[in-house]
Formats: C-alpha cells, structure tokens, sequence
C-alpha cells in the first residue's frame, strides 16, 4: 500500500509538469484556433534556456532566477514566431498551420544540436529541494511535492486571470466571439500574440521545471508534444480545467500502466484518448467548434481529366522513369524505386485531403500495417512476393476500415488527433509486441526473390506498382463516387439532402486511401529488407503531409510532384548536411507562407482564400 501511495504521488508530480505545458496549448488553441506543433520545442527550448542560465549566470540571477528568465526570454521567441509566421496563416486550415509549426520544430531541433551540443545535459538539483521526505516508510524527493503542489496553484492563477482581469475577459470574449471583440474596438493581433506569449511562457516553465528531474536533449520535444496533445484532446480543445484533469489521468496511466499492464503501457494513454474522443467528440470539458477551414473548395478549376498537353507530359515521364535502369546504377534505382513508393504514398493521402478535404495526421499508420503484413506473410509464412504484397495490402485495408469508422464520426482538428490516437496505438502495439513485431529490433532479411532481387527488376515492379495505384486513385476522383466525395467535402448538409451519406462515403475514402498506402508501405518493407516501428510513427505521417503541400492541396495528382521534390532534396541533404532538419524546416515555413498552393498549384494562379484578407484583422470601433 505504501508504494502504491508513493507511485500515485509520482503520477501526480507528472501530473504537474504535463499540465504546465498542455495549459499553454489550450490556451493558444482556445483563442488564435491554431494547433501548434512548436509547443514541444519552446518546452525543449525552455530547458535548454534555463541549464544554461542556471550553470553561467547562477551568481547573478540564482537558480530559481534563471528558471524563470528562462520562460520569459522563450516567451519574448514565441511572440517573434507569432508576429512573424502565424500572423499570416490565422485563415489557413488547420492543416497548413500544423505544417507551419511543424517546420518551427524541425529548426529548433538543429539549432538547439548547434548551440548546446547533441550530448544530454544534465542540470544541478534546485536550491531547497535536494533532499527526500519520508512518506509511509517511502522517500519521497521533496521536489515532487513540490510539483504536486504548483499545478493547482498555476491553475488557480490562470483562472483568476482569465476572470478578474481585462485582459482575460478579452481572451475569454475572443474564445466565444471574435467577430464581437473586433466590433468592440479591440486590437485582436496584440491580443493574440499576448496569448500565444503567455502559452509559450507555461510551455517553457514546464521546461525549465524538468531541469532537476531529467536531462536536457534536443529529442525531449517531440516526447512530450505526443502526450501534450493527448491531455488537450482528451480534456477538450481549450479548456483549461479540462487539460489538468486529462494530465491527472495520463500521468497516472504512465505511472501505474507500467506496473499493472507492462505490456502495453504505451497503448493505455492512447486508447484512453480514442475512447473518449469516440464516446465525447470534444473533450471531457471541450466545446463544438466551428465548421473546419479547408483548403480547397473553391480554389481549383473544375475537376477535368488530362489534357492532351499533359498526357504527353506524363506518358514522357513515365518512359523516362522507365528507362532509368538503363543508365543508372544499384543506388540510383534504390533512390528511384524509394520515390516511386513514396508518390503512392502520398497520392493515398491527396485523395482524403483534396477530394474529401480532410486531413489525416496518422496517415503513416496504414503504410506502417502494410510493411509489417507483408514482412509477417514473408518470414513467419514463408509466402511469395506477390502474396505477401497482398497480405500488406490487405492489413492495412483493415486497419483503415476499423480506425476508419470511428474517424468519420468526427471533423476537423478532432478527426485529425483521433487518426493521430489510432497511429499512435498501432506505433505502441508494433514497439512492445516484441514476440510478434520484433520491438525496436525491428523485423529483418525481409528480400525479394531471385527473379525480383535485383535492384533493375524491383524498381521496375515498385514504379509498375506505383504509377498503377495512382492512376487507380485518379480514376476514383473522376468517378461518381468522388463527384459525391467532393459534394461531400463542400457541403455536407446539401450531401445528405440529395441522399448521399457523409460517413459511408468518407469512410470508404479512408479505407481506399488506407488500403494504397498500405500497398506503398508493403514494398517499403522488401526495398529495405527490414520493418521497424519507425513505419507507423508521426514523423512519416507529417512527410506525407508535406508532400501533398509540396505538390499543391488544391490539385488531384500534385502530391507526386511533391513526393519526387520532397524525397529527392531529403536524400540529398542527408547525404551532404548533418542539419537536413534545419533546411528541411525552413523549406516547410516557406512553402505556407509564400507559396500555399504548392508547386502544381502555382500553375493554376489561384488565389487562396485566407490570402483574400488580413487575418486576424486590425478590429475598427464601430461608429
């Protein structure tokens, strides 16, 4: 019992720590609407920040001092970011926002290697808290009582300043109506880079916070962004009542799940997320939102086949591509038959985002069920190529269908962090499975046969394979079924008007979408002859966002391009650079910021929507 005490007592300290950064996010979501991405790599900077004012400066600012500096000097970049970056895409959809953000970590990660160093840093112990309290015959570290106890004290700050100050009854009049804020004179781009610094500032003392309890490394950002929004999902996007109690839940699931249910430990918090999102869309606490902001009704010409121009153009490239074997060596068509792949990838993708203009933040799920299908058929099943491609194919199907079906029930950000929660599940099962999936050991001398096994004869089955499925997935979009797919997308009230369901036609979207980019991860795993969990996790699923960005969201076949220009210059730069993060960053900000609709959406010279108008706007009194 009394270590049972003692572990909850650890939960709760966790507890504390998860609410300072989610309470940020919250915030921030709850008024400028934006799912930031970056949250985790203020919270990393904020460490960063704080060791090295604590270990230089500590003469003149003390421990507690540099803590606290360290926050605010994380909150003055946040601030810079939001003036700079998020100022011009508050109309973007969601999508070209986490993107946005999404780049902003990529360059913290090399940055933070280039100025602190890969190595972890470990920071000194806090001033007052070095010692142990003894609880029912355990020790417990004082610092963790003492956590324990700056949670609800932080919670109860944020409550009083969001109700006994102006500036909180702004937050709060801007969180219900910013329309009528504007009407009342108040200058909302102040306002929301007041808020975007003070969720900054939490995420970076929550940071800062973990200096005595854990070493500083340039990977702890993505750690902590996947639990961060875990908490706000499953307490409900911009509640911050709801964010501590989803931390209480999470940090006790971590604390205990590794005791009760060690094998999937890693599963609970995520289950725990797609159950509540399945029985409550919005949260614990969390509210309806409004209706999504999608990137592409009205953006694209009028959906129509190739012209005789581009027939030519494509039937050009594909003999080119054809005809690489000829002149190229082994690693040329391995780089080949890798882009090839990755074009069914995310033209399986382009299909949910364009068409049925929703995103999947967990697309990397299918592509992961696919590899390990077809790695399961080929060494415990002994099957051949063609079967095992199959088997992958169909895994992934599967998966798609039954993640699917809970998907649809939802819209917007909620569908996106319910795919999330799926991937993540399907991640946790193939990294602690390690009877069935090898763990992080992976799967291994997953090879073609002879008749496939050389690189000329493989790259011609992966671009065979490829460009079949994404003439398949074109087909669909000229169909009937996506005419009712887009009908759909536009207005989903006038869809079921005319009788056309958004859930059956958006769920067989998904399982389609699912089911190709199972096929493209199936060949993934003979290209490679291995499959670990890296498969399924978020980093490939946000590659194949930004690749259908790269291409152009408002297109039907753009991601191709996209895929060809995205893996071509990642390759390059890990070949030639050890910050390919940094460029890789760079290149992401840029593309939502100065050139949205892609590089085959450029050529349509549309316009998009949120460009049409300053967001958010300068409000003027009304007279």
């Amino acid at each position: 019992m009394d270590f049972l005490v003692v572990q909850f007592l650890t939960g709760l300290a966790g507890a504390s720590s998860l609410f300072l950064v989610a309470s940020g996010l919250s915030i921030i979501f709850g008024v400028t609407r934006i799912v930031n991405f970056a949250h985790g790599a203020f919270y990393m900077l904020g460490a960063y920040a704080a060791y090295s004012l604590t270990e230089r400066w500590e003469g003149a600012l003390g421990f507690w001092g540099g803590i606290v500096a360290a926050a605010i000097g994380v909150a003055a970049v946040g601030a810079l970011v939001e003036v700079t970056l998020l100022r011009r895409i508050y109309r973007a959809p969601e999508l070209f926002q986490l993107l946005a953000t999404f780049g902003v970590t990529l360059v913290v990660q090399d940055l933070s290697i280039i100025l602190w160093g890969p190595e972890d840093l470990v920071g000194r112990r806090a001033p007052g808290f070095r010692s142990s309290i003894s609880i029912l015959g355990q020790q417990v570290p004082s610092y963790d009582l003492f956590l324990i106890a700056l949670g609800p004290l932080v919670l109860g700050l944020i409550w009083l300043l969001f109700h006994r100050t102006r500036f909180g009854v702004l937050v709060r009049a801007a969180t219900q109506d910013r329309d009528m804020v504007a009407a009342l004179g108040v200058n909302q781009r102040w306002l929301f880079t007041g808020v975007f610094a003070l969720g900054v500032f939490l995420a970076a003392l929550g940071g800062a916070l973990q200096l005595p309890r854990d070493a500083v490394s340039h990977t702890m950002d993505l750690r902590i962004i996947v639990e961060v929004f875990v908490v706000v999902v499953i307490g409900g996007l911009g509640s911050v009542a709801g964010a501590y109690v989803a931390a209480l839940i999470v940090a006790e699931l971590n604390a205990f799940g590794i005791l009760v249910l060690p094998q999937v430990s890693l599963v609970l918090v995520f289950a725990v997320m797609a159950i509540v999102l399945v029985v409550r869309p919005y949260g614990l606490f969390g509210r309806p939102e409004g209706p999504p902001r999608t990137g592409t009704a009205g953006l694209i010409r009028p959906w129509r086949p190739f012209s005789g121009g581009e027939r030519i153009a494509v039937a050009v490239g594909l003999v080119a591509a054809a005809a690489l074997p000829l002149v190229g060596g082994s690693y040329l068509l391995s780089v080949g038959a890798e882009i090839a792949i990755f074009c069914l990838f995310a033209a399986s993708l382009q299909l949910l985002m364009s068409a049925g203009g929703i995103a999947s933040f967990g697309h990397a799920a299918y592509f992961g069920l696919g590899s390990y299908g077809a790695a399961l058929a080929a060494k415990t099943l002994g099957w051949p190529l063609p079967a095992a491609l199959a088997a992958g194919a169909a895994l992934g199907t599967a998966g798609a269908a039954l993640f699917g079906w809970f998907c649809v029930r939802l819209s917007g950000v909620y569908f996106a962090m319910l795919t999330l929660a799926f991937a993540q599940i399907a991640w946790s099962i193939a990294f602690q499975w390690t009877s069935v999936t090898g763990g992080d050991n992976g799967i291994l001398g997953i090879w073609p046969p002879p008749w496939a096994g050389s690189p000329a004869a493989f790259y011609w089955i992966a671009l065979a394979l490829a460009a079949g499925g994404i003439a398949a997935l074109r087909v669909i979009a000229f169909s009937p079924f996506g005419y009712a797919l887009r009908a759909v997308r536009d207005s989903a009230l006038k869809a079921e008007a005319v009788g056309i369901s958004r859930r059956a036609v958006q769920w067989t979207a998904f399982v389609v979408a699912g089911g190709f980019a199972a096929l493209a991860g199936a060949l993934f795993a003979y290209l490679k002859g291995s499959v670990f969990p890296d498969n399924l996790a978020i980093p490939l699923s946000v590659d194949g966002l930004v690749m259908v960005l790269l291409g152009g969201v408002e297109t039907v076949t753009g991601a191709v391009v996209g895929a060809v220009l995205f893996r071509a210059l990642t390759i390059v730069l890990m070949s030639y650079t050890d910050y390919s993060k940094l460029v890789l960053g760079l290149l992401v900000v840029v593309l939502v910021v100065a050139f949205p609709k892609g590089v085959v959406g450029s050529l349509q010279g549309l316009r998009p929507p949120w460009r049409r108008a300053a967001a958010p706007p300068v409000a003027v009194p009304a007279r």
